[in-house]
């Protein structure tokens, strides 16, 4: 079962927030109404000598819909989206090789991976209380994997 980035040994700091928006410093409620361009994303600190960034980009994918371009389970909207920000050319060549593989797995029979890989944005901190969700509200957590995140997770990523 995959687990929540933070619980990986490497994974320095996970922070919660916006990017790819045209608004400074959004609020949840400016990026959920859908209006600043904003998608909700998580900034990752890590050490490249415990895991690669090659086994995050994987660890995204068993985390979300890379078929669903509108949102995530039962998280709808734009700023839902899938996307992963790249900070430098090396992290694009393995997200995009990583995608392909992905796409030719057939793991999604013919759907297509719609899963946007941009360059970094500004990045806004989210409030604190978004910051570590799952430990912050377990129940609430428990119910958007009830949701559908995983049984879907749980049918697409076996292993």
């Amino acid at each position: 079962m995959v687990q929540p980035f933070d619980t990986y040994p490497g994974i320095k700091k996970v922070v919660s927030g916006y990017a790819g928006g045209h608004i400074a410093n959004p609020t949840y409620e400016q990026v959920s109404s859908g209006t600043t361009g904003h998608t909700e994303a998580v900034k990752i600190t890590f050490d490249p000598d415990v895991i690669s960034y090659d086994q995050l980009v994987t660890i995204y994918w068993h985390q979300t819909d890379p078929t669903d371009a509108m949102g995530q389970f039962q998280d709808r909207g734009d700023n839902y989206r899938p996307v992963i920000f790249v900070n430098s050319p090396e992290q694009r060549r393995i997200a995009e090789k990583s995608k392909q593989a992905l796409q030719e797995s057939g793991e999604f029979g013919d759907a297509k991976i719609v899963t946007q890989i941009e360059d970094a944005q500004p990045f806004y901190p989210a409030e604190d209380y978004h910051q570590h969700f799952y430990k912050k509200n377990p129940q609430r957590y428990a119910l958007e994997e009830a949701g559908g995140r995983a049984q879907f997770k749980q049918e697409h990523w076996k292993d």
